[in-house]
């Protein structure tokens, strides 16, 4: 094992190489006998889920037999509604087992997030929650321990969808190529199939589509039942969707008479600085309504948001500015005492409503295609591009975008830039200052 120290509870492992493989990343979640990280398996270069079982009991022969008994018993099932067991070891006295990583979120999560669950949805959780354990007892395994927490949900970027989503994307491929062994299965076929749901008018479909696939053939090559990925073949065979751009406020004086509304904003408290905040931080906006005051050290100027809230999986820092942080402080005697720093009007155990600050924008009198919530991001990348001072690197990394090349991506990855980020967080808070004091035109370059 390289990285951390060994010694410990496993929660101290972050940054450490399981058996020459499996770099834990970051902590999903922890349970009375173990922690699950969120994993990069640098051989196969994919990310996986890494049960780790807790230093205190890795000695004990009865757990450790019951946490072996746990990853055979796993291993056995192979079901489009069962987490696979991808591997298991042990490294340094720390026994672990290897899953695939569901890019989602737990039932519980969800619940908290939105509260009672429509009918519907619900019902169609249970369904598929029913499936996973028929699977199981005709196995004749029994799972012991069913509750919203250990229920992942599953979703593709954003964009949140049960397993039962995932099931439609195949339907279009099963007709075709679903009796097919897998190891003999062309990329002529698998195209034959994608064209067929680019027929209909359905481009992103089919690409998720060739995504979904591609990750079905990737697990079929770890567990020997395939040799390659056809789908990899057909990058670029498929037409690219048209891109609708979010709409945005770039020039400069119209971004200073949008600060200047916001600042006159009438409404909740909280909506104006939660707009305030998207401005000078330019998250994601769901990262921001689901904010939570345990993420903020205002003493160190950091804003961590976890894994599992970022698109890309990933923990993200946002370097605080002396404007954010007055902001946060004002905004402290309103809701502090609750877990979320913009908590909903209905109740504070669940965040603000996805669509109360694009409604904040209507009520200022913006339309929607002039400015969204998610077109402070635009503005900022715009701007802050334009300045000349950043190098495009900080500002991507701040953006919390993905670098498409691989190659690229792992060093920019590693760079983190930091530094920069910091520097160019405090400039880019002063200058949308400027940019609201004044209607003049603010210089964009440094003088010199």
């Amino acid at each position: 094992m390289s990285g951390e120290t060994t010694s410990g509870l496993a929660s101290g492992l972050i940054g450490t190489v399981l058996s020459g493989r499996y770099r834990l990343d970051s902590k999903l979640g922890s349970g009375g006998m173990s922690t699950v990280y969120l994993a990069r398996d640098e051989t196969l270069e994919r990310w996986v889920a890494v049960k780790v079982l807790h230093a205190a009991i890795s000695d004990q022969p009865d757990q450790l037999e019951r946490f072996r008994r746990e990853a055979r018993a796993v291993a056995q099932l192979s079901h489009p509604n069962v987490v696979a067991v991808i591997d298991a070891g042990e490294d340094a006295g720390h026994p672990y087992i290897v899953f695939e990583y569901v890019d989602g979120e737990t039932l519980k999560q969800r619940i908290d997030r939105m509260g009672k669950l429509p009918v519907d949805e619900a019902a169609a959780y249970g369904i598929e929650i029913g499936r996973g354990l028929a699977a199981a007892h005709a196995r004749r395994l029994v799972h012991r321990d069913v509750k919203p927490q250990n229920v992942l949900i599953d979703r593709e970027g954003r964009a949140e969808v049960t397993l039962a989503k995932t099931r439609w994307l195949f339907e279009f491929a099963y007709p075709v190529i679903g009796d097919r062994p897998i190891s003999e299965i062309t990329a002529p076929e698998l195209l034959a199939v994608l064209r067929a749901v680019e027929a209909r008018g359905r481009y992103e479909t089919a690409r998720r589509l060739r995504s979904r696939c591609g990750m079905v053939f990737r697990l079929a090559i770890a567990t020997g039942r395939a040799k390659r990925d056809p789908s990899q073949d057909l990058r670029g065979a498929l037409t690219s969707p048209k891109t609708v751009h979010r709409a945005a406020i770039v020039e400069p004086r119209a971004v200073g008479g949008l600060l200047r509304a916001i600042e006159g904003y009438e409404g909740h408290a909280t909506t104006k600085i939660a707009l305030q905040l998207l401005a000078l931080t330019f998250v994601r906006p769901g990262e921001l309504r689901r904010a939570e005051w345990s993420e903020f050290d205002l003493e160190n100027s950091i804003w961590i948001i976890p894994a599992a809230k970022m698109k890309m999986r990933r923990p993200h820092r946002v370097p605080l500015s002396r404007q954010v942080k007055t902001l946060i402080t004002d905004l402290a005697p309103l809701t502090e005492k609750g877990k979320y720093l913009f908590p909903s009007v209905r109740s504070v155990q669940r965040p603000m409503s996805e669509n109360t600050l694009n409604a904040a924008l209507r009520r200022l009198g913006y339309g929607t295609n002039e400015v969204t919530a998610h077109g402070f991001r635009a503005m900022a990348a715009t701007r802050l591009n334009e300045m000349g001072q950043w190098s495009s690197d900080a500002v991507e990394r701040q953006l919390a975008h993905q670098e498409q090349n691989d190659v690229r991506r792992a060093y920019t990855h590693a760079a983190e830039f930091w530094a920069e980020r910091v520097r160019m967080m405090q400039a880019w808070a002063d200058y949308l200052g400027e940019l609201a004091d004044c209607s003049r035109v603010i210089s964009l370059r440094t003088p010199g």
